[in-house]
């Protein structure tokens, strides 16, 4: 097959704004056409004037091709093209610089056939997303809005597109349609020109720079828009790059992060269950251990209902009696799709079986309590020997290299604010609560137990008036504002660009602007000295690799005299030392790079690689497990306002799945909770800091 040959256009692009002004916005460039199995290489001096990268362009793997982004975004949405030809217009990269406000990809199969089109927008906030069309035989095809491009303009509405594939000609047009009326057309027109260095280099005379050119002119129209008297919208929570799937009959669908599991802010695809050899030949082992551990555990007394679709009953097959509570259910609606899963993923295939409603629960909590409960015998220690031969290693790209750990953590915490709002206390505090009574709490106690949480560690880190206070991980400001209240000055980093625009406006509303500053920033960038460093539940995203790293960092930061308090979440040694290079359903679905240390794994790295000493801890697990049950009884109270955010069904049920599954680990003890102070032994003042010891927290 022949690639289609790279030309160049100089265009003429068009905006028309018919309300609530009308305005006409018309300038000209240049964009390219390239096939994209042959993209072009500029030679030597002219090598600046255009790049094509892959990471300017869709979702996927530091250091993955273009092509190879579009054939998995393709992938996940159940398209292969076989290998047909991808060609697309496009800006390409210049002097290091490039914006593409829309970048339209042709997709064919091997006979030439256009199988399907996407249609990538950015704007000018760093953000993308990709609509996938079907185009009719003159390029036309709709999709409703889903992504904030103009800060006049909100998501409503829907897009009208004629994207025919160019010849001679360019002629693209986007109009959005809303309510009987169009208020916004654009249209980009081009002639065709061979990519020859004289037509290159004529391109720039024409648009000197034009990406940065382009992106100059939409905000200095921006700002006439907004000195005429525009209102500014709010910027909805959009993850960095998400997508439409517009395709007749197709759901939406989101950036893939391992490959085969679609995100995209509210949107979950799981895999089909998978029919491999591996997933063949492993069924029914899995089923037989199912069996076998159902058994087991009616054994022990703790026994769990699996109920088949064909009414057999494992594992408790007695009607409840008074004197018993009854055993949890679990559901297999799809014994075969469920073993498949598990057989070939583990407890990922568990976790993505439970997502695509292969079983369900009406008692999942306690389900995987009981599970977790016997989690070390559980499973033969023959076949627990085959372990590491059987589950996943963790994917390259997810490790905490500082150019990933900002992707990481836009992952889970850039969700939605107003997701989080829905199921946090008003504190808006994502971490462990310290009641006065974990059983007996409700509701109404959350708020307190999250503020005698903050209170207790700003008490051991010794912050008081004129304390300069690093705070390393920001969450939605709370522990911020209860330190400036206490006089302190503090600094606050986060990687999550809507946290930290969330907290900044929580600081200013309760008035510490003038204490509190809220920074963009990795850890391992910040400079300056600190009276004390605080950080909750933030070492489980720095990844095990990088530990040393971190107490270092903290180390130098830490003034002569300075406290460290830490608030983390913490599993039993061995069992860390057996799970750090695996690959769990947490990490694929809720915290990727994530990774849980053990007490002993922070004590030992602080002492080989910083002058620091655990002085004092408290555990209260017991706390955690109330945390999160309120959290999930919440979420699932809003599932409705949840639904009407965009987070679908699937996303839902991950949701309850990955707080329940939290959950059951602090139940069974499996999981712990542990507040840790850490100094330097030779500066320690001579009285004493009482932090605890009682495992109940109490």
């Amino acid at each position: 097959m022949q690639a289609a040959a790279t030309a160049l256009y100089l265009t003429r692009i068009t905006h028309v704004r018919t309300e609530p002004v009308r305005r006409r916005m018309v300038h000209t460039s240049y964009c390219w056409f390239v096939d994209l199995d042959d993209l072009p290489r500029l030679p030597g001096p002219l090598a600046p004037l255009a790049r094509f990268r892959g990471a300017d362009h869709l979702g996927g793997a530091p250091g993955e091709g273009l092509r190879a982004r579009v054939d998995a975004f393709l992938a996940r949405h159940g398209v292969d093209l076989c290998g047909g030809r991808v060609t697309a217009m496009m800006n390409a990269r210049v002097l290091g610089y490039v914006f593409n406000p829309l970048t339209v990809y042709w997709c064919h199969d091997p006979d030439e056939r256009l199988v399907c089109v996407i249609a990538e927008v950015h704007n000018t906030y760093g953000q993308r997303h990709s609509y996938l069309l079907e185009t009719d035989r003159r390029g036309r095809a709709s999709a409703d809005k889903a992504f904030y491009v103009s800060p006049f303009n909100d998501s409503d509405g829907r897009y009208g597109m004629a994207l025919p594939e160019p010849g001679a000609h360019l002629a693209l047009n986007v109009t959005l349609h809303r309510d009987g009326h169009d208020p916004f057309i654009a249209q980009v027109t081009g002639d065709r020109l061979p990519a020859t260095v004289g037509n290159i280099l004529r391109a720039q005379l024409r648009a000197p720079w034009a990406p940065l050119a382009v992106s100059a002119y939409i905000r200095a129209e921006g700002v006439r828009l907004w000195a005429r008297g525009l209102p500014i919208l709010p910027r909805p929570a959009h993850p960095r790059h998400a997508a439409s799937d517009s395709r007749p009959g197709s759901t939406a669908l989101g950036q893939a992060r391992d490959g085969d599991a679609d995100r995209a802010g509210g949107t979950v695809r799981v895999p089909d269950a998978p029919r491999t050899v591996r997933a063949r030949l492993a069924a029914p082992v899995v089923a037989l251990l199912f069996r076998r551990i159902a058994g087991r555990l009616a054994a022990q007394g703790t026994p769990i209902r699996i109920e088949l679709p064909d009414g057999t009953v494992i594992g408790d097959a007695a009607e409840p009696s008074p004197d018993l509570p009854p055993a949890p259910r679990m559901i297999l609606h799809d014994p075969a799709a469920f073993a498949r899963r598990v057989g070939a993923d583990g407890l990922i295939g568990f976790g993505e079986a439970y997502m695509a409603g292969d079983w369900a629960s009406p008692d999942l909590d306690a389900v995987l309590a009981r599970l977790a409960t016997r989690m070390t015998d559980l499973v033969p220690g023959r076949l627990q020997g085959l372990r590491r031969l059987y589950v996943r290693a963790r994917p390259q790209h997810e490790r905490n290299t500082t150019e990933n750990a900002r992707r990481n953590i836009a992952e889970h915490y850039d969700l939605s604010n107003d997701f989080f709002a829905l199921f946090l206390d008003p504190t808006m505090t994502y971490s462990s609560g310290l009641f006065d009574d974990a059983q007996a709490a409700g509701w109404g106690d959350l708020a307190a137990a999250q503020r005698a949480k903050i209170d207790r560690l700003l008490d051991a880190a010794g912050v008081g008036e004129g304390t300069r206070l690093l705070e390393i991980g920001t969450g939605w400001g709370e522990l911020c504002i209860r330190a400036a209240a206490r006089g302190a000055h503090v600094r606050s980093v986060t990687l999550s660009e809507e946290q930290q625009a969330e907290a900044a406006r929580r600081v200013r509303a309760a008035g510490y602007g003038d204490r509190v500053r809220v920074d963009l920033c990795d850890y391992r960038a910040v400079d300056g000295q600190y009276d004390a460093v605080v950080s909750v539940e933030m070492i489980e995203a720095v990844g095990h690799e990088y530990w040393a790293g971190y107490f270092r960092s903290v180390d130098a930061l830490l003034a002569p005299g300075g406290r460290f308090a830490l608030q983390a979440i913490t599993m039993p040694h061995d069992r860390m030392l057996r799970t750090r290079d695996t690959y769990t359903w947490i990490q694929k679905y809720i915290f990727p790079g994530g990774f849980l240390p053990s007490a002993q794994a922070i004590e030992s790295v602080a002492r080989r690689c910083t002058d620091l000493r655990v002085r004092g801890t408290m555990s209260f697990g017991p706390h955690y497990a109330r945390t999160l049950r309120l959290w999930d009884q919440r979420s699932q109270a809003q599932s409705r306002r949840i639904a009407a955010l965009g987070f679908d069904r699937v996303f839902r049920r991950m949701w309850h799945f990955y707080l329940c599954y939290a959950e059951a680990g602090f139940r069974s003890g499996y999981l712990d909770v542990q507040q840790i102070v850490l100094d330097r032994p030779v500066e320690r003042t001579p009285a004493p800091l009482q932090v605890g010891t009682d495992r109940e927290g109490r």
